[in-house]
């Protein structure tokens, strides 16, 4: 199978952790031929289609060797680039991280063009475009806890007088960037609610603050509409409200709960069904905050720690998927 990812360049993937890294080897180790392209170099040519300027990886006997959590460098040779049009590869997997900015979306848009020339692209591109990962929530609301999605800000100031702890954050945010804690006393709620929301122009979340954070904020991944036994908690650390790795969370793998695999078992099916290949669902107590599609992580973490390969899971069904008829 010719696989190609659509990614941030890999020169800047953190091999001890980084899904896709996980994504790749697993796919070398059984005989794929990797490709790799940033969003920035596909195009639309005339009489060509879409295409990209790809580079073949040839992954090291080091990389190939490494078990989950090892950092290896220098883990890829590439080729020179080669343009291609992506309908040549057997697969396409885009894994290009937040933010969903304007050229997210029209590199969704060149994905979705691809796929009518017969490309077969993982997310689809489509409900790449349909499901924020933090709006998409709202579609589930017996799961989530009372949230409040409004640029108002006396409807943000009653919101969080009626519900006294609030969590507020952008809708374009990754990683924790941009969340605040706002409790029963109010203290700096107009200057967050004025920066978040740049003075009333800005859409942003606000949500219930859930005391089991303190437990973790916890990624559940679901794989070709199949649960993952085993979720990650991102607990938080020092003081902080926000278990994200990226902002100093410890991650700790444990088995799903009751109440956790309820939710993914629900949703599973329905996501799957969208052309979701692969996604990662938060939740805090059992209660769902986001739902991430563009690049979610977490693979080598839960397989340091419980020994469950996500990344063969992975590759099993894409291999499945790219074997079914369009």
């Amino acid at each position: 199978m010719d696989l190609l990812l659509v990614a941030d360049p890999i020169e800047s993937f953190k091999t001890y952790k980084d899904s896709s890294f996980a994504m790749l080897r697993e796919a070398s180790r059984r005989g794929h031929r990797l490709w790799a392209c940033e969003p920035w170099q596909m195009a639309s040519r005339p009489g060509e289609g879409v295409s990209a300027a790809c580079r073949r990886l040839h992954l090291s006997s080091r990389a190939l060797e490494s078990q989950a959590g090892e950092a290896v460098d220098d883990w890829a040779a590439p080729d020179a680039p080669e343009r291609r049009r992506l309908a040549s590869f057997d697969a396409v997997l885009m894994r290009k991280d937040p933010p969903f900015d304007a050229e997210f979306l029209y590199s969704t848009h060149l994905l979705s063009q691809a796929e009518r020339e017969g490309a077969k692209v993982f997310n689809r591109p489509t409900s790449l475009r349909e499901h924020s990962e933090k709006l998409a929530i709202l579609e589930f609301p017996a799961f989530t806890a009372p949230t409040l999605v409004s640029r108002d800000l006396a409807e943000l100031r009653d919101f969080h007088a009626e519900q006294r702890d609030l969590i507020f954050k952008p809708l374009d945010g990754m990683g924790g960037m941009g969340i605040f804690r706002v409790k029963d006393d109010a203290l700096n709620l107009g200057a967050i609610l004025e920066q978040l929301t740049m003075d009333g122009t800005r859409t942003i979340m606000a949500q219930r603050f859930l005391p089991a954070i303190s437990e973790g904020d916890k990624r559940v991944l679901l794989i070709g509409g199949e649960v993952v036994p085993y979720a990650l908690a991102r607990i938080p650390q020092g003081g902080e409200v926000r278990g994200n790795l990226a902002a100093g969370g410890k991650g700790v793998a444990m088995p799903l709960t009751a109440a956790e695999r309820e939710v993914a078992e629900v949703l599973a099916p329905v996501l799957a069904a969208r052309g979701l290949l692969l996604v990662g669902l938060d939740l805090i107590g059992g209660r769902l905050t986001e739902i991430n599609v563009t690049s979610p992580t977490c693979f080598q973490e839960i397989m340091a720690q419980t020994g469950f390969d996500v990344a063969a899971r992975f590759v099993d069904a894409l291999e499945r998927s790219v074997a079914c008829p369009a």
